[in-house]
């Protein structure tokens, strides 16, 4: 997968993206992100890309015109390739676990629109595939959404992750969350690890972690139980 990220401050994702998995699958190959500072599609001497918002109010809007020839540039990137393209925005649809599986499984060339300021001009929607938020909070800036969506989307991808499947039974696959998991030692401050996981037999260990996965999920996110 070719990732490419539109953003005003290319060197946030240094640090996030040199370490870890997101490493790990770029040196594999399984992933390419290359930056596109938005500011190279200024026109003026200052590399201005917003402007005061009409009809007044707070802050500053990014400007459509700026914003289109920096998608347009990405969009040329990888011509051949299928794209989809994504502006991290609060006022998106909330971004979830199914979304990140399906990214991974179709899309060749993601572009990532990191939002920023008081927000965007309106018509910059209209330039990109969808619009994606990862919560019902307001952060300075899109960059940090945009880390959630390639990380939850990069881990997917074949190969990335060391053991095969190891992905199957997480959190929010089949609405539930993950079952309890213990490991050494086998007591801990009067707390044991449950007989069942220590008795070898998998048939029980499997029906056990399913009515786990359900009892924690009606308690922490019966939300989910209700989808």
């Amino acid at each position: 997968m070719n990732i490419t990220i539109l953003t005003l401050f290319p060197d946030m994702f240094r640090g996030p993206f040199d370490t870890s998995i997101i490493k790990r699958a770029i040196v594999k190959g399984a992933v390419t992100i290359t930056y596109v500072d938005i500011r190279d599609f200024a026109t003026d001497k200052h590399k201005s890309v917003d402007e005061h918002p009409y009809g007044g109010g707070a802050g500053m809007i990014l400007r459509v015109d700026i914003v289109a020839r920096a998608i347009d540039y990405a969009k040329n990137l990888h011509p051949k390739e299928k794209t989809y393209s994504i502006l991290m925005d609060p006022q998106g649809k909330q971004f979830v676990q199914p979304m990140a599986k399906h990214l991974a499984a179709t899309v060749e060339h993601l572009i990532l629109l990191c939002g920023h300021y008081e927000g965007v001009d309106e018509r910059i929607r209209t330039l990109v595939d969808e619009e994606l938020s990862i919560g019902d909070y307001v952060l300075t800036c899109g960059e940090l959404p945009a880390m959630v969506v390639v990380d939850a989307v990069v881990r997917l991808l074949p190969g990335v992750l060391k053991k095969e499947g190891v992905t199957a039974n997480e959190s929010f696959e089949e609405h539930l969350l993950e079952y309890p998991q213990y490991t050494k030692p086998d007591m801990f401050n009067g707390n044991a690890v449950p007989e069942v996981l220590r008795s070898g037999d998998h048939k029980r260990i499997k029906t056990w972690q399913t009515q786990q996965a359900i009892i924690k999920t009606k308690m922490r996110r019966p939300d989910l139980i209700k989808t």
